[in-house]
């Protein structure tokens, strides 16, 4: 990509602009998952009003992770076509409007329709965001995705709990939601104004109108992947494992949920500082690790003061795995947003699947069994945390390998208007270089 010399906020032309630029793509993560947070906190008043059974409400909540599959590989052709401030505004603006429409369904199939739209509109705005959170970040020179990541989580637990006392105050959701759905939307528009101009280079050809996911982003696909899967599992699991498991008591089974998602919250905010110190690799397999032993401890436990710090160590463990990948695939070719809607595609797949996994197992023999498995990806972290070392980007005259996440030891990456060393800065050459 590069920055348009068009109206708007200045071109990341100094350290000071890449910074604004920073804050700015951050409050748009923390827009999206209040999004997210906003819709979660009604399920319940969803599934009472529409009188679903438990496997009615399960085909509804697939919903938004197809509509998020199907949709992400449109998302590179929109932002090369409208710019990554143009993409992001129109996506996520979308995206703030579609979250009060499940509240409005009169019946089930009216709701799978909603909740298709509302994940079509809330995958393609993550791909565009996550392509500027990308080239902001190589801008910097840092990693700054797990601490955007971390934004998004924060957005969520805020949101998640408004919607939570708004429910205790007998709110009416309907309207709840199209009060949330209008300051989400207000807010949305000078947040993104904010955010820099990023276009793809001129001479980089336009991604085709359903970009299926390049074979050079499925292995770092596959590490995301099983770290959504370990998350996915976790969120949706981890409450019944304790009842069921240890014999936990429905308020202690419910801190499961909390202890993991709050230490993923802060892994992803303090994340960065990490990925720093020991780079991109070395974090992942860190990660790996941490997840693999939160992992073991819930396999074991017989009682809930194993198994609440198990998952709470498996939050911090998943946490950055997911930035990492989508900074690594944002260092493919021209068109980062398509590496990064393969990417998406293939790590969202995961979190589709990965309940439906462990209830089966579960089925067939047992949870524990069931977070056996979950373990055992949680090691493959360790051993495909090499995929994150090193990507390809196109530079002039060729293409040269560099550190799939900056921030690593001696990694550097020039802030626009800064030519790397040794190395003339042409106009259009490359993702990186600047408009002039």
């Amino acid at each position: 990509m590069t920055t348009s010399p068009t109206a708007g906020p200045p071109p990341l032309g100094t350290r000071d602009a890449a910074r604004r630029a920073r804050v700015a793509v951050a409050l748009v993560f923390g827009v999206h998952g209040a999004v997210g947070g906003t819709f979660v906190s009604r399920i319940p008043w969803i599934q009472h009003h529409l009188g679903l059974s438990p496997g009615q409400l399960g085909l509804a909540l697939v919903m938004p992770a197809i509509g998020s599959s199907l949709a992400m590989p449109l998302a590179g052709r929109f932002v090369h076509r409208w710019g990554g401030r143009a993409a992001v505004r129109v996506l996520l603006s979308f995206c703030c409007l579609s979250v009060a429409l499940p509240v409005l369904a009169p019946s089930l199939p009216v709701l799978c329709l909603a909740l298709l739209a509302y994940g079509a509109t809330a995958g393609m705005s993550d791909v565009a965001m996550n392509a500027q959170g990308v080239e902001i970040e190589q801008r910097l020179g840092r990693s700054i995705m797990s601490g955007l990541h971390g934004m998004w989580s924060a957005g969520g637990l805020v949101a998640s709990g408004i919607g939570i006392l708004a429910a205790h105050q007998s709110f009416d959701p309907r309207l709840q939601l199209a009060v949330a759905a209008a300051l989400l939307l207000a807010l949305a528009q000078p947040v993104c104004a904010a955010l820099p101009d990023l276009r793809a280079p001129e001479q980089a050809e336009e991604p085709p109108r359903f970009a299926l996911p390049p074979r050079s982003s499925l292995v770092i696909g596959m590490v995301g992947f099983c770290a959504v899967f370990a998350e996915g599992a976790s969120m949706d699991w981890s409450g019944v494992y304790l009842r069921d498991v240890t014999g936990a008591s429905p308020t202690v089974a419910a801190s499961a949920y909390t202890a993991f998602a709050l230490t993923m919250a802060v892994g992803r905010l303090a994340g960065d500082a990490v990925i720093r110190r020991v780079g991109a690799v070395r974090a992942a397999r860190l990660s790996g690790a941490v997840a693999t032993a939160g992992g073991l401890l819930v396999v074991v436990a017989d009682r809930p003061a194993l198994a609440i710090p198990g998952f709470a160590l498996i939050g911090i463990g998943v946490a950055v795995v997911v930035p990492l990948a989508f900074a690594a695939a944002g260092r493919i070719g021209d068109n980062p947003s398509q590496a990064i809607a393969g990417v998406a595609t293939v790590t969202y797949t995961s979190g589709l699947i990965a309940p439906a996994i462990v209830g089966g197992l579960a089925q067939a023999s047992s949870l524990t069994v069931s977070f056996g498995v979950v373990t055992a990806l949680s090691f493959a972290l360790l051993l495909g945390a090499g995929a994150l070392r090193r990507a390809e980007v196109r530079a002039s005259g060729g293409t040269v390998p560099v550190a799939a996440a900056p921030g690593g030891p001696g990694t550097r990456q020039p802030v626009v208007g800064e030519p790397s060393a040794g190395e003339p800065v042409t106009r259009g050459s490359g993702p990186n270089t600047p408009a002039g």
